[in-house]
């Protein structure tokens, strides 16, 4: 039995220690913090095998806290294959590498005006400065949209996440107005392609409103959700990883001029700390008929926890887990982002954002530190830092 309620608010670093005990204390368990209570899969070899069984285990939820998920509010994620495979095959070319290349230049570009502005101030909240705003303007880029309209949505997306996530910074309420405003603004700039269209090959919007998947064409609503989600899925995300990363760094001074002398390092310092700093703390999904797994008695309808942060801090995987080490052979192995037919789409594109934001912070503000006399939480149910103020001489 687990009685840990990981939705909630917890020092820095607190989540993993109870993630580590719980994996250690059984192979399975059973989590009796929500209502409906939901299985626990922890190691690392069950939840490559739980990832892969999608026919078993479906994606009609996709959070082990939540089992009244409406239909559809999440695309991709909340689809089967074949259907999530048919809509994948239409976005995939915007996330390839080759996609991802074509972008960083804009990247660069931002990332070194915004740190450029940032290091005359001498200080920066990261959470909720440097790391929201990069990756907010690089995606309304990918999507062909004005770079200059991400701070209109800054504010809106912490709200949206308040309001899901028991992270004592909004209400439902708040949330609600926040994504109506988003999939308003997404409908205006439909209406504008849909007048003007883009080039197909280079304007993701009028690609998804061009591009049948399968042999029909998404319906408005599934268009916008489509983008609705890709927008929170990569902001929150990307944002939380810089702020573990920058954490980090702060703390181990021998570590951080060691990659900043050698910029090659970026790559590998990414995989070691998306392994480390695992953000999503699991997938969830609903169990579509009863089956005896490993002699779990799963019934038609529990829910299931698959733990992608206990996986990727699993000694029988990992040697040494909880130390970092980007040396270590098995590098790519870590489930950061996920594995399995629902592998994060934005994977590539995410890992270049990262390396960017470190070189070009680096460049120009090579050392720092943790303002003294903060206490440093971490939200719950995805994790993120609440806040993280840097300051430089």
């Amino acid at each position: 039995m687990s009685h840990t309620d990981y939705q909630i608010e917890r020092p820095i670093l607190e989540t993993y220690a109870h993630l580590n005990a719980e994996r250690e204390e059984a192979r399975f368990l059973w989590n009796d913090a929500t209502d409906h209570g939901f299985w626990m899969i922890n190691r690392y070899d069950d939840v490559v095998e739980a990832l892969r069984m999608f026919e078993e285990f479906g994606n009609e939820q996709v959070n082990a806290f939540v089992n009244d998920m409406p239909a559809n509010v999440l695309l991709p994620q909340q689809l089967n294959p074949p259907e999530h495979t048919r809509l994948r095959r239409m976005l995939n070319p915007f996330f390839s590498p080759a996609a991802v290349k074509r972008l960083e230049p804009l990247a660069r570009e931002r990332a070194r005006a915004m740190v450029t502005e940032i290091r005359e101030r001498g200080a920066d909240d990261l959470t909720t400065g440097f790391a929201l705003l990069y990756p907010t303007e690089l995606f309304l880029a990918l999507l062909g949209l004005p770079v200059e309209d991400g701070p209109e949505f800054l504010w809106r997306i912490e709200a949206i996440f308040g309001g899901l996530l028991k992270a004592g910074e909004g209400s439902e309420e708040e949330a609600a107005a926040a994504s109506a405003w988003i999939t308003a603004y997404f409908n205006e700039k439909v209406e504008e392609r849909l007048a003007d269209p883009g080039d197909p090959e280079t304007d993701l919007i009028t690609r998804i409103l061009t591009h049948p998947v399968g042999e029909k064409m998404l319906e408005r609503h599934e268009v916008l959700t489509v983008m609705s989600t890709l927008m929170l899925a990569g902001l929150d995300t990307t944002r939380s990883a810089l702020g573990y990363i920058f954490y980090h760094l702060s703390n181990d001074t021998a570590l951080r001029h060691k990659v900043t002398a050698d910029p090659s390092l970026w790559p590998r310092f990414i995989e070691e700390s998306v392994r480390l700093y695992s953000l999503i703390i699991e997938d969830g999904r609903l169990a579509k008929s009863d089956l005896d797994h490993h002699g779990l008695p799963i019934e038609k309808g529990d829910m299931l926890w698959l733990g992608l942060a206990a996986a990727n801090r699993d000694p029988r995987k990992f040697e040494n887990p909880d130390e970092f080490d980007m040396d270590r052979a098995n590098l790519s192995h870590h489930l950061g982002f996920g594995a399995g037919q629902h592998r994060c789409i934005g994977m590539h594109l995410a890992r270049s954002e990262l390396v960017i934001a470190l070189e070009e912070w680096h460049a120009q503000i090579p050392d720092y530190r943790i303002a003294e006399g903060v206490e440093l939480r971490e939200r719950g149910g995805q994790l993120k830092l609440m806040t993280l103020p840097l300051e430089w001489d």
